[in-house]
């Protein structure tokens, strides 16, 4: 069936995830750490961070996972117990960063410029915050090109569940079959494949080929390779 709908995945498919948010992670963690040693080298720890590359590991539950997830860890490595003040802290301290430390991956303006123009409705679902995603979207000046921004927080769960696919579908009226959500995660593939549409991945993150390769219809290198592959679907 022609896809008439393309869903991205935002940090590793459009947003370089070690240059952005490895760079971002190592000050957040120090301005949460607070000058303490032990309570920095705990969030290292936990957070699976290389410090000599200033890039979080491939096991690292910062890489597809929600703050849901990952705020408790880091509440317990601060010693603190009001995880939503931590989780919004994070949020806010990683949307601060971000301004100076966002990377694309390719040249995703031109890319939706391009599908825009060829009548495809396009959206990004992420495991980050809605806000955060609004944020480097409009950064990356890709907002106007954007039927669909979607967050871990805006109501419709999160990755791997289907509910974010679903949801661009309804917003776009086009079936899920006719909608390919493309991503560089089992989350991203999982997620699509849940909800009926096409998975197409991108081996532009951490994960690899022989990661990605059961659970996608397609896979490519990065989303500058995307336009070639929509001529054969």
């Amino acid at each position: 069936m022609p896809l008439k709908a393309i869903l991205f995945d935002k940090d590793g498919t459009l947003i370089d995830f070690d240059r952005t948010w490895g760079a971002a992670g190592y000050h957040v963690m120090q301005k949460l750490a607070q000058g303490d040693e032990m309570i920095f080298n705990r969030l290292i720890e936990v957070t699976h961070y290389d410090f000599e590359r200033r890039t979080f590991r491939p096991t690292s539950h910062m890489i597809a996972g929600a703050a849901a997830d990952y705020g408790k860890i880091w509440a317990e490595a601060l010693g603190r117990t009001d995880i939503a003040g931590v989780i919004a802290d994070m949020n806010r301290l990683f949307m601060q960063e971000a301004v100076t430390t966002l990377v694309p991956i390719g040249n995703p303006l031109a890319l939706l410029q391009d599908l825009a123009a060829k009548g495809y409705a396009l959206g990004i679902a992420t495991n980050d915050a809605e806000a955060a995603a609004f944020q480097q979207a409009d950064l990356l000046g890709l907002t106007p090109h954007l039927d669909f921004i979607v967050g871990h927080d805006s109501g419709h769960g999160r990755k791997p569940d289907p509910g974010m696919v679903e949801a661009f579908a309804r917003k776009t009226g086009h079936d899920a079959a006719h909608v390919a959500l493309v991503g560089d995660s089992t989350h991203d593939l999982h997620a699509a494949r849940a909800a009926g549409a096409v998975a197409i991945a991108v081996l532009s993150g951490p994960a690899t080929r022989e990661d990605l390769a059961d659970h996608a219809d397609h896979i490519i290198d990065t989303i500058d390779d995307l336009p070639a592959l929509l001529t054969l679907i």
